[in-house]
């Protein structure tokens, strides 16, 4: 008895990628996360060509701001954690950055996030619409910044209110300029997929998730925090379960909206397990950190190697599959 093999013919390695957010078409589903290189055009163009899919800038407000004084980031051996502060040179300055990256994005066929923070709903509302004279493809609204409103200062991230105040406040101005609004969530709250929910019902199109996790270091030797705002965000390998757990409850919650999944992504297989638990895009940040500049190519490449050895055609067979 004869038998007949048969050959799998897999579309190219680039295509077996391909996605997109919200009606933006991406060549990979790897985002450079906000706050990671991304403080010049150059920079952002040259994440592009080293296998991001798409770049976001770092997070501009209303008004410029220094940011805390060293130390502000610590490698404290299972991941990072970092209090920055949010410095940038202001929404405006932001916008010239903004256009200079689409310029010299063109033919790269990798899309443009503008990110910003404000500490009022109404403050959200001018900076988007400064940054998005520039007509960057998405606006990722980061809500983890102190309410200046609340008396406890508490994020807007923090409860369903706060989340869908920003929302409603910025969605007129993505709408008149026709681009995509994602809501930036916070990981330490009760209920993730509710606040996500609110802020979608409010007027968002998809979320981004997760922020850093608060956390603190103590050098022993002296007693006292090592970074100088004392706490921090953590991020790294070690928040990734949290990411995970988040993105699956807000997938769980929201069905059918595009979630850029944000926490821990060092390598191919982490990216395959957060498009597992539910996002449509996966942002990469302290991987650069770990495996140098190059690290989306890198992780890109772990991701088709992986498809392939799994008889994966197409990236739409592994998103959402821990829901099916």
């Amino acid at each position: 008895m004869g038998y007949t093999c048969r050959t799998i013919t897999y579309p190219r390695e680039d295509a077996l990628l391909t996605t997109s957010l919200a009606g933006v078409p991406l060549r990979n589903p790897l985002v450079l996360a906000s706050g990671i290189i991304g403080t010049s055009a150059t920079l952002l163009r040259r994440a592009a060509t080293l296998g991001a899919g798409a770049v976001t800038a770092k997070s501009a407000g209303p008004v410029p701001r220094i940011g805390h004084v060293n130390p502000i980031c610590f490698d404290w051996g299972e991941g990072l954690i970092n209090a920055v502060g949010l410095p940038n040179p202001g929404a405006a300055h932001e916008a010239a950055l903004l256009a200079e990256a689409r310029e010299l994005l063109q033919g790269s066929e990798t899309a443009l996030i503008a990110s910003i923070f404000a500490g009022t709903p109404d403050e959200f509302a001018q900076s988007a619409e400064t940054v998005l004279r520039a007509k960057p493809d998405i606006l990722e609204v980061n809500i983890s910044c102190p309410n200046v409103h609340d008396d406890f200062g508490e994020p807007f991230a923090a409860s369903c209110a706060g989340a869908a105040s920003v929302a409603a406040a910025v969605k007129p101005v993505c709408d008149a300029a026709g681009v995509p609004m994602f809501i930036k969530v916070a990981p330490n709250v009760p209920n993730i997929g509710r606040i996500a929910a609110d802020a979608i019902a409010a007027g968002g199109v998809g979320i981004t998730a997760i922020n850093t996790m608060p956390g603190m270091v103590i050098d022993i030797e002296s007693g006292r925090p090592i970074l100088t705002n004392r706490s921090g965000g953590v991020s790294g390998p070690a928040i990734k379960p949290i990411a995970v757990r988040a993105i699956y409850e807000i997938r769980q919650t929201l069905p059918d909206v595009p979630i850029i999944g944000t926490g821990g992504v060092n390598t191919g297989a982490d990216a395959i397990e957060l498009l597992m638990a539910g996002a449509t895009a996966v942002g990469v940040g302290s991987a650069l950190y770990y495996r140098g500049l190059d690290a989306m190519t890198q992780i890109g490449e772990e991701m088709v190697a992986w498809m392939q050895a799994h008889g994966v055609r197409q990236l739409s067979e592994v998103q959402n599959r821990a829901h099916q």
